[in-house]
């Protein structure tokens, strides 16, 4: 339900606060079509011998997201977009980008994301230190002064990601600096134009963006939960374009459903299958078009056979959503994955 960019709300009663783009979040997710159920998980009542106990929300300050082991969500990893103009005849600019991705995953980046929103530091300052931390800020120069803009969206966790691949450039010799520019609707035209050299992106979401821009609105989805497979329709949307890709990361930004650290302890749930095998009568929240979009309520219930019992209409992972895990108002939340309010190990 997004994507994501428009500005992504990220905050709650931790007080974070992101922005992010689109209908039902952007950074990262595109909303697609759910995968067909699988009839050996979508289990329903009769066949798992009786009724499923009610699980009712429990309260708690501690968030944490719940494994979609059955890929309903788009992939929605962070991956270098770089103008392929601009990069012609320089083979290390990738390599360079390539360093970035693989120090990241989504514990790291929610990590970044909680230094910037929840402790109020700047996105250049907590880049500065990864890179460090990651020797990233010692390279060999093969950059020989080229210079390098590199484009962020609106929204923080875009920023942070634009000074971590400045830095780790300037530290291989490039003449890199940063330039937020909107949401993708502006920043990418910008990119494509070589007004900006490379920009962070989420392959999901530019896959399917690229896909209505190249072969129109209408056009079946190609993004999925396979990484390699949406990786592989990316790069070939991208070529009819003038775009080339890095790798992805590990770290992903993606629609996600969460519930609390004491619930999941409670019920004895870590993924979205234990919880419809477990749970009935399930309290859900999300955005007002939950209930329509086929990875929301459609998806939970028919790729994963849970019992939701009431929809409660809140915002698309953002404070309302949050706020009303942490109260006990609902048992389980869209929020996204790279959410600075989310706990981890």
């Amino acid at each position: 339900m997004r994507r994501r960019r428009s500005a992504l709300a990220r905050a709650g009663l931790l007080a974070t606060v992101l922005l992010v783009t689109a209908a039902c979040g952007e950074p990262g997710s595109s909303g697609g079509t759910a995968p067909e159920p699988d009839a050996t998980t979508a289990t329903d009542d009769a066949d798992a011998g009786g009724e499923l106990e009610e699980c009712a929300p429990v309260a708690g300050d501690s968030l944490v997201v719940l494994d979609d082991d059955q890929g309903l969500q788009t992939v929605d990893n962070i991956i270098p977009a770089v103008n392929a103009a601009a990069v012609e005849g320089d083979d290390a600019l990738l390599g360079v980008l390539d360093e970035v991705s693989a120090a990241l995953d989504t514990e790291i980046l929610i990590g970044l994301n909680r230094a910037v929103d929840v402790e109020r530091r700047t996105s250049s300052e907590v880049a500065a230190e990864f890179l460090a931390e990651q020797g990233l800020d010692q390279q060999d120069q093969v950059g020989q002064g080229q210079g390098v803009v590199v484009g962020a969206g609106n929204f923080s966790e875009s920023a942070t990601l634009a000074e971590l691949y400045a830095g780790a450039l300037r530290a291989a010799g490039y003449d890199a600096s940063t330039q937020t520019i909107g949401n993708r609707e502006t920043y990418l035209p910008a990119l494509l134009a070589g007004e900006l050299t490379v920009i962070p992106e989420y392959v999901g979401t530019l896959t399917e963006f690229l896909n209505d821009q190249v072969n129109g609105t209408d056009a079946d989805a190609v993004a999925s939960s396979d990484l390699d497979a949406t990786v592989e329709a990316l790069t070939g949307l991208g070529e009819e374009v003038g775009l080339v890709f890095g790798t992805p990361s590990d770290a992903q930004d993606q629609n996600a459903f969460a519930v609390t650290t004491a619930f999941a302890e409670e019920y004895g749930v870590s993924t979205l299958s234990e919880l419809a095998e477990t749970c009935g009568g399930i309290v859900l929240g999300g955005p007002p078009e939950c209930p329509e979009r086929p990875f929301c309520q459609p998806g939970l219930e028919d790729v994963y056979g849970l019992d939701v019992a009431e929809f409660v209409s809140l915002d698309p992972g953002g404070p309302l959503t949050k706020a009303a895990l942490q109260q006990g108002e609902v048992a389980l939340g869209l929020v996204f994955s790279s959410d600075a309010a989310l706990a981890t190990e």
